[in-house]
């Protein structure tokens, strides 16, 4: 049976710049299968070329086309929603400025008059500061839509957890007194813009990542399959802990992706 797949990344695939054991065996099982698959990430900062870069160098294979990023997907919406071109202040770093700039928008400093962009896209900016802040809030305040890529407000990296775009947004969202419209997972948005670009029914497709609030969560909410591996967030450890704080529960649970391989045949 010819399954999609709905991968995540960073504690499915890789820890920060350290492989995950099997990981790169499953892509291979994908591609000798002729499974379709994406990567998909709620990671705003790089463009996919990046994203594939990165894959490559932990010893994945990866093309920037079979990438889905939350900055990639935050522009879709902005062109769904009618906002075909135009100036958009943009608090995020190089992947969400070059997302908006291939999408024809216009990405501008919080400098900007108030009244003279047509969004406010905030991702995660490791030069967040108080004047972007204000900008943001003034813009806000001022009627523009506030688009967020991801909510996460931490993030792992290399065994670290570091704030994410979510806590930046936490500032915005109370000064300026307006929620966000969320792109990343778990949100609708982009699951639906992942299993439209595969091509496949919802029930085809497995959602795989080790996040049950964000992969889990946003994969059964899409009516997706689902997929747990204990290689991340989630681990032997901490998964029942998990499934009844966040009252997530996976189809299958898997010590790592090839057990999730083994189990589809």
């Amino acid at each position: 049976m010819r399954h999609g797949f709905l991968l995540d990344l960073d504690g499915t695939l890789y820890h920060g710049d350290r492989p995950i054991p099997y990981a790169a065996e499953f892509i291979r099982w994908l591609r000798e299968k002729g499974h379709p698959f994406l990567y998909v990430t709620n990671n705003s900062s790089r463009t996919p070329e990046q994203v594939a870069a990165h894959l490559i160098q932990t010893g994945i294979e990866a093309r920037p086309e079979e990438v889905l990023t939350s900055s990639q997907a935050a522009v879709m919406y902005l062109q769904e929603t009618g906002a075909r071109t135009g100036r958009v202040l943009c608090i995020g770093e190089q992947g969400l400025k070059t997302a908006l700039e291939d999408g024809g928008f216009e990405p501008v400093a919080e400098d900007a008059p108030e009244g003279t962009v047509a969004a406010v896209v905030q991702g995660i900016d490791r030069t967040f500061h108080y004047g972007k802040l204000l900008a943001a809030v003034r813009h806000i305040r001022g009627g523009a839509p506030y688009i967020l890529t991801n909510p996460d407000h931490l993030l792992p990296w290399n065994g670290e957890l570091t704030p994410g775009a979510g806590s930046i947004a936490a500032s915005i969202e109370r000064a300026g007194e307006t929620p966000p419209v969320v792109i990343g997972k778990p949100s609708p948005i982009i699951m639906r813009y992942a299993v439209a670009k595969l091509g496949l029914a919802p029930a085809e497709i497995w959602t795989v990542g080790d996040n049950l609030n964000t992969d889990i969560r946003g994969g059964a909410d899409a009516g997706c399959r689902t997929a747990l591996v204990l290689t991340g967030l989630a681990n032997a450890a901490n998964v029942d802990e998990q499934m009844a704080r966040t009252g997530v529960r996976p189809e299958r649970i898997c010590a790592h992706l090839m057990e999730l391989a083994e189990s589809l045949g």
